[in-house]
């Protein structure tokens, strides 16, 4: 009996080392799905996500978000990096509180953000998009002074009663609304179709970032 006794006793810590262990591991591996900065998820965790919520179509409508920030770079050329890293850091604190209900979120590099969110009908995805571009366009402070910052979001609304997308080409759409929108000031647009607008060089819309080399860049403004 003491020999059991024993044993047991002596196996507790080795189980609660491993347990421990087990948890750092894990922690490890979540810290480097995200993002450093923001905290928010990477593309590769975001994509994930955004695979399960589109297949999940026929429980309601689903749009996929390409956000991108309106004078980031004057922010960074003005203010410093200190000052841009801000800017990006609330942004993805905004987007984190308002996605929490309604779907995922990431950050995509640079000031780029995605999201795929759920809503109930074409009336709700409005009223999200328009809360979310109020949001993201309230004031930043840095060191007591406003940062002058607006956003432009481009979205791509699924259909419950057709086949689901891919989010590749989900997210594809929604870059072309928002640099659509981003022309003309900002501010948002929804757009009902998979098929490009724009030429395709590497598989993404000519002009975009990354699209001389065919690589998700992390970093970089517009």
């Amino acid at each position: 009996m003491s020999h059991t006794l024993t044993a047991l006793a002596a196996a507790v810590p080795l189980a609660a080392g491993w347990t421990v262990h087990g948890l750092w591991q894990r922690n490890l591996i979540d810290r480097a799905g995200r993002d450093a900065l923001t905290g928010l998820p990477r593309r590769a965790t975001f994509e994930k996500a955004g695979a399960r919520i589109l297949r999940k179509t026929r429980q309601g409508l689903v749009a996929v978000l390409v956000i991108d920030l309106d004078g980031f770079k004057q922010i960074n050329d003005i203010h410093g990096h200190a000052a841009g890293d801000i800017a990006i850091r609330e942004t993805g604190h905004r987007l984190a509180q308002w996605a929490e209900p309604l779907g995922a979120v990431a950050r995509l590099g640079g000031d780029e953000f995605a999201a795929a969110i759920r809503c109930a009908d074409v009336d709700a995805v409005r009223g999200e998009l328009t809360h979310l571009h109020q949001w993201l366009c309230s004031i930043v402070t840095y060191e007591g002074r406003p940062l002058p910052l607006g956003v432009s979001i481009g979205a791509y609304r699924s259909t419950p009663d057709g086949p689901a997308p891919d989010l590749s080409s989900a997210l594809r759409a929604a870059d072309e609304a928002m640099y659509g929108v981003k022309q003309t000031g900002g501010g948002w647009t929804i757009k009902h179709t998979l098929s490009p607008d724009y030429r395709t060089v590497n598989g993404r819309r000519d002009g975009r970032r990354g699209t001389d080399f065919d690589l998700e860049l992390d970093g970089g403004a517009s």
